[in-house]
């Protein structure tokens, strides 16, 4: 078997920690990466997409790469993916849903722009084929048993992992989906700074975007169900990670967590090979029981990166996983989020200021109240609410100071207005949607097919 791309294999542990570190970019150089997912759907009959037949995501695809240029990406003589020359990606995750993967921008008004392009590209092929796309946390409708699986053999894998691991998995690689900002850092401390603000406030951003309250066709006691189908996935590869605000914090520090989440998969030639439940360290000694005798590349690493999934993600970059799916205006707002609030040196202090005394069973409790309840949970004594304006003041002086304008002079800070209203209101998405479940809609979720389709 040829090792991947051809690259030379790992020998120590300290690779792992200089590819890590590599990431590191003066702040002139630093860039937004923002990724979403939606729920592609029937409009007549409002099922979930199969991959195959005329109305499919392969269509979906093909006619994608056939009217804007789209690159396709096979695996096993089925198209997976498409590819621009501008740095973009579409992927699909387990049960179909449609990803943006967006390319590196300077600032909002591209991001802004580049997903307003993507839904329009998306909304031309989809509309003559009686195709639409919901923006939403999860499925509010459809089963698990009524999603169809996408042909990509690294989720054959993790579906069967999954099981053992925790009750929600399969939902969450099936019906959920989120959107996420990547971010980058200057250097180890302020890598590790950004990490400890993004994972004491996620459940700031997940009670705004909550927009999940419906399984099954019927509420389900949860804002964001999305967020907590997460808590009951794999405790091994996903939550809050304590060690983050240890002293001991850094880039080793966190591959040797990374080193003991337990692998699922080894893609050689084409062809991912389980190695579900095995050891990364193994696999440095050459003892992997799924490739004895071979060590890995640094391309094996980047897969395994990919493998967990807490609140907030290291790679090169940062990842922020705290917010459910939503309407195109909330896709530009979480990149202003955050940007606003760990762009700006005196910004992330002041937000370190509001979170560094939480102890860590806190932290924990809002990141378990928060999915249930919004911007009502508290952290001692202050709702999140009041949280969530003063953290949305903070950003919006952040992205004031970065001073990033549009073609017509305007900053980033209207990006954060749809934020600023539910944060005033304290009523998250998902509780809009319930109050219209039990008073226009009749007790029926299909409205929200209507309502909140792209």
């Amino acid at each position: 078997m040829n090792h991947p791309d051809t690259q030379p294999p790992i020998e120590n542990r300290q690779q792992l920690i200089e590819y890590l570190a590599s990431g590191c970019k003066p702040k002139s150089e630093w860039k937004l990466g923002t990724e979403h997912e939606k729920f592609g759907f029937t409009t007549d009959d409002l099922r979930p997409l199969p991959y195959e037949g005329p109305r499919g995501i392969r269509a979906m695809l093909q006619g994608l790469a056939g009217q804007f240029g789209w690159k396709p990406v096979l695996e096993q003589g089925n198209p997976i993916a498409l590819l621009d020359d501008k740095g973009a990606s579409i992927t699909l995750e387990p049960g179909g849903q449609f990803e943006l993967s967006g390319a590196l921008l300077d600032n909002v008004h591209q991001t802004c722009t580049e997903v307003y392009t993507h839904l329009k590209q998306v909304k031309t092929i989809a509309e003559p084929l009686g195709i639409a796309f919901l923006g939403m946390g999860f499925q509010p409708k459809w089963q698990r048993e009524d999603t169809q699986w996408m042909p990509k053999g690294r989720y054959r894998i993790m579906r069967e992992y999954m099981g053992k691991r925790g009750k929600l998995g399969v939902d969450m690689m099936a019906r959920t989906c989120t959107v996420q900002t990547n971010l980058d850092f200057g250097s180890e401390a302020d890598m590790v700074r950004k990490f400890q603000v993004a994972l004491a406030l996620q459940p700031v951003a997940t009670a705004l975007f909550a927009n999940s309250p419906f399984v099954d066709g019927k509420p389900c006691g949860y804002v964001s169900y999305r967020s907590h189908v997460w808590e009951d996935t794999d405790p091994d590869r996903t939550g809050m990670l304590p060690f983050v605000f240890d002293a001991s914090m850094g880039f080793e520090r966190y591959v040797d967590y990374m080193l003991d989440v337990p692998m699922y998969f080894v893609y050689r030639d084409g062809v991912y090979i389980d190695a579900s439940g095995q050891s990364f360290r193994d696999f440095l000694k050459g003892a992997l029981p799924a490739l004895p005798g071979e060590k890995p590349a640094i391309k094996d690493w980047e897969d395994h990166l990919t493998t967990a999934f807490p609140e907030v993600r290291l790679k090169r970059y940062m990842e922020m996983r705290g917010a459910d799916g939503g309407p195109w205006r909330k896709l530009c707002a979480l990149p202003a989020f955050w940007a606003g609030l760990l762009y700006d040196d005196a910004v992330l202090a002041a937000a370190w200021d509001l979170v560094r005394d939480w102890s860590m069973a806190e932290r924990l409790q809002l990141r378990a109240d928060a999915p249930r309840l919004g911007l009502k949970a508290k952290i001692r004594d202050r709702d999140l609410q009041s949280i969530a304006v003063e953290v949305l003041e903070m950003a919006s002086t952040g992205l004031t100071g970065r001073n990033r304008l549009s073609s017509s002079g305007e900053n980033e800070t209207g990006f954060l207005e749809p934020l600023f209203a539910t944060a005033f209101s304290g009523l998250t998405p998902a509780e809009e949607k319930l109050e219209l479940y039990h008073g226009r809609w009749n007790g029926s979720v299909d409205p929200v097919f209507a309502e909140a389709a792209y």
